[in-house]
């Protein structure tokens, strides 16, 4: 009897042999229905994931427009509009050269609008300022000071010698020349 109750493991006698073979085929339907399943969430992460690494290399090496540097010049559209200090009396002084020409000349300085501590500074070390300017024309030659295209870069080491020895607190934007004349002695 006892070889008679064996367990068929190879499934090929009885009713028990029949119903695994229907269960086979339905199990064997559902584990390749789950297989490509499987395969094809597989494959859109696997898309994903390429997608998202190829956007993220491609976007590192790009370069922002929005990174170029911009004055407020050119935001606006226009120039910015300055106030003008032009108290500032006719200074006159001599050339460096031999022998020396007299120099006369008067600037104006420019400062931001409706800006009143620069204006009260400026008021306030008048006597700096034509001191220094002084000095400044006594340094330079008399060809220096003539030459119309030397004019520009007068100006600008004006500004800086005004912005960076003379004024503590506040800043000009521009210094022009009202008056400069060079007279060379004969």
């Amino acid at each position: 009897m006892a070889d008679e109750d064996e367990i068929n493991l190879d499934g090929d006698g009885g009713d028990g042999g029949a119903s695994a073979k229907k269960g086979g085929k339905l199990g064997g339907l559902f584990t390749g229905f789950l297989k490509w399943i499987i395969i094809g969430v597989a494959a859109v992460i696997l898309i994903v994931v390429v997608v998202v690494v190829t956007i993220k290399i491609v976007g590192s090496n790009k370069t922002s427009v929005t990174s170029i540097p911009t004055s407020e010049e050119y935001v606006s559209g226009q120039r910015e509009i300055y106030d003008w200090y032009t108290s500032l009396d006719v200074i006159q002084t001599s050339s460096c050269d031999e022998p020396p020409a007299t120099v006369r000349v008067q600037v104006a300085l420019a400062y931001k609008k409706d800006d009143k501590a620069t204006s009260t500074e400026i008021t306030q070390r008048t006597v700096e300022l034509k001191s220094n300017l002084r000095r400044y024309f006594n340094s330079k030659t008399a060809s220096e000071l003539r030459n119309a295209n030397n004019e520009d870069a007068l100006e600008n080491e004006i500004k800086n010698l005004i912005n960076d020895k003379i004024l503590s607190s506040s800043r000009i934007r521009d210094v022009v020349f009202l008056q400069k004349d060079v007279i060379e002695q004969n």
